[in-house]
């Protein structure tokens, strides 16, 4: 059997045989996960072997930098495509390390020959730039890609590099505790078939900073536009937003942030006709705000500061309106801003301690779709 390159060992089960032993990776019995979790000084990479029959792979670098990968990055994989395409791999995690970004581009490039469908990139610190894809190389076929915490030298044009080394086709893409995203837009190509934006957990973006994010006509499918926890603090600034970017979303989440009234004299805002679903949870809400969309399917204010019933002409008219955990409905059940205080958890407390997790993970665990 040939042997392929160790340059795949941190983003595919690596195909180095050597010798295994149990530890830094488990695989759980049913061939299912594989987690490696690389933290000695001299890693023994080639622990990676085990993962080689699991759907799911998890990889944490443990701080290392990966330049010693780089003497593999131009061996072309394609002669191992069918190595490749074997392996039962779907969802993959790389984290904790250092990566050229030379090596990074190596790995997508790999990856096109693989069935993987979802790819998480988390702690890691891209350095240096990426090469330009070769006219016959493509990457993999992602239908989710999620960035958490990683850093590029690359600036504003990071996204722009990345997009180039993905066939089209990404439907997720989720961007949390971003370093910049103040995209190149001039150069950022079209996400054609992309239909969840998830921003969540970047609590410095704002309206402004979304803004820039939003490049116009960029992201002509966007069915789901999910804002958790990123410092927006009216909906009105994210309406105007949203009209300049030209997108029109079927559902927005602006929960965990601290929201206020739009300031007098703000520019009024014509709210997208497909808007039918509003998340404004978790809000800080004193009020309902004025200036939301005129109707909406769902309108979910739970675990606010409301003291009282909204009255008709301050709503939307909403078929699915959710306001448990406001102090009318609940005034046992208030929404502790720091429950460790006060030594009880309550129900609105208790999610609000999971504003770190991915929005998307968060909304799908809510409607049940996620245990």
């Amino acid at each position: 059997m040939v042997r392929a390159p160790c340059l795949l060992l941190l983003l595919l089960p690596t195909l180095c045989v050597s010798e295994v032993v149990l530890e830094p990776c488990e695989v759980d019995d049913e061939d299912f996960r594989c987690f490696c979790n690389f933290t000695d000084p001299q890693p023994e990479w080639s622990n990676a072997y085990q993962c080689v029959s699991a759907i799911e792979v998890e990889i944490h670098g443990g701080g290392h930098n990966l330049e010693q990968f780089l003497k593999g990055a131009d061996t072309d994989p394609k002669q191992y495509a069918d190595v490749l395409k074997a392996l039962r791999l779907r969802r993959l995690t790389v984290a904790s390390a250092q990566v050229p970004a030379v090596l990074v581009a190596a790995f997508l490039r790999a990856l096109a020959y693989s069935r993987i469908k979802e790819l998480t990139l988390q702690d890691l610190e891209v350095t240096g730039g990426t090469p330009p894809p070769l006219l016959e190389a493509t990457g993999p076929a992602l239908s989710t890609l999620t960035l958490r915490n990683v850093s590029w030298t690359a600036g504003g044009a990071w996204l722009t590099e990345l997009q180039r080394w993905l066939k089209p086709g990404l439907k997720v893409l989720n961007i949390a505790q971003a370093h910049s995203l103040a995209f190149s837009c001039a150069h950022l190509p079209t996400f054609l078939a992309l239909t969840t934006l998830d921003l969540s957990d970047n609590p410095r973006l704002g309206e402004h900073g979304l803004t820039a994010a939003l490049c116009p006509h960029k992201f002509p499918a966007l069915q789901a536009l999910v804002l958790r926890n990123t410092g927006i603090q009216t909906p009105n600034g994210v309406c105007l937003a949203m009209v300049r970017a030209g997108v029109q979303p079927q559902r927005l989440d602006l929960s965990h942030n601290s929201l206020r009234a739009t300031a007098p004299g703000a520019p009024v805002c014509v709210w997208p006709r497909t808007l039918n679903s509003l998340n404004l949870s978790f809000a800080r809400l004193e009020q309902v705000p004025k200036g939301l969309p005129a109707r909406l399917s769902e309108l979910d204010l739970r675990c606010n500061r409301l003291n009282k019933e909204p009255r008709p002409e301050e709503l939307p008219t909403v078929s699915n309106l959710t306001l448990d955990g406001n102090p009318f409905l609940d005034p046992e059940d208030l929404y502790q801003e720091d429950p460790m205080k006060s030594g009880v958890v309550s129900a609105c407390a208790h999610s609000a301690l999971a504003v770190g997790m991915s929005g998307t993970l968060a909304v799908l665990q809510s409607v049940g779709v996620v245990a």
